[in-house]
């Protein structure tokens, strides 16, 4: 495949994936994937992702504290979170979701700390999202976060909702889902939504293609989206690979061409 991808979602940093990282990131390059936005989930990762993006610079990192997490985001974590973040492309993972036994004013105040560090620095945001978008993108709105934009992390929300959040400066990033045989939302989202407006992602070790089901995902596998999108849309995969590319480098504005 010529050109690349980008996979804009993917923890290396995490298990199983951690302990054998280069040799996921090098499959993943053979598949024809030129670059992997790590975000961070907790604040105890953020070195560890730090570490990665100084061995190569197809890492691009992000750091932030994932609504499970909310709990730990103190004035002190804020403080280490606001140094870490002058070397990222992005803010994230952060965000609402409900599902999770953390009180959702917990989750709120942690998004909006958040939101207001990235805003500071003039960060995108990675934004996870389920079963809250209407008091996401509400929030969204509050924060003034549109001026940065960023990405909606693996969209399970309806075509409705992801033009909200077009309109609000966001790109909508498909993941492996989209691949699976009961897959409903994705599919339309993939279907109606312009190209440009729509990015990749694995979630590696998480949301494997259907192909794979059952076995922990990998970044390599990104392409087995980027080919159901290309089949959706009836476009090359190619041209899939170079729409959503140039978008996660508009959106998280990375000037620089990966190798």
């Amino acid at each position: 495949m010529t050109g690349g991808l980008i996979d804009s979602h993917c923890h290396l940093d995490l298990e199983p994936l951690r302990s054998g990282w280069l040799q996921a990131v090098e499959e993943a390059c053979i598949a024809g994937v030129r670059g992997f936005v790590v975000p961070g989930v907790h604040p105890d990762g953020w070195r560890g992702i730090s570490v990665l993006a100084a061995e190569t610079d197809l890492v691009l990192p992000a750091y932030g504290i994932h609504p499970m997490y909310a709990g730990c985001a103190d004035e002190g974590v804020l403080a280490v979170l606001q140094e870490v973040s002058a070397g990222a492309v992005a803010m994230g993972e952060i965000g609402l979701d409900p599902s999770y036994p953390v009180p959702m004013e917990q989750q709120e105040r942690a998004f909006r700390d958040q939101l207001r560090i990235a805003g500071g620095r003039g960060l995108p945001v990675l934004i996870h999202c389920r079963r809250a978008f209407q008091r996401v993108a509400a929030i969204l709105r509050e924060e003034g976060a549109g001026h940065a934009g960023g990405i909606m992390h693996a969209f399970s929300g309806s075509v409705e909702m992801a033009r909200e959040f077009i309109r609000l400066g966001f790109a909508i990033s498909l993941s492996g889902t989209l691949t699976w045989h009961n897959a409903a939302k994705p599919l339309r989202v993939a279907r109606e939504l312009p190209l440009e407006h729509l990015v990749l992602e694995s979630d590696a070790p998480d949301m494997t293609p259907e192909r794979y089901r059952g076995a922990s995902n990998r970044p390599a596998w990104i392409v087995e989206t980027a080919q159901r999108l290309a089949e959706i849309r009836g476009v090359p995969l190619e041209d899939v690979a170079r729409i959503t590319t140039a978008t996660v480098r508009r959106v998280l504005r990375i000037e620089k061409e990966s190798a």
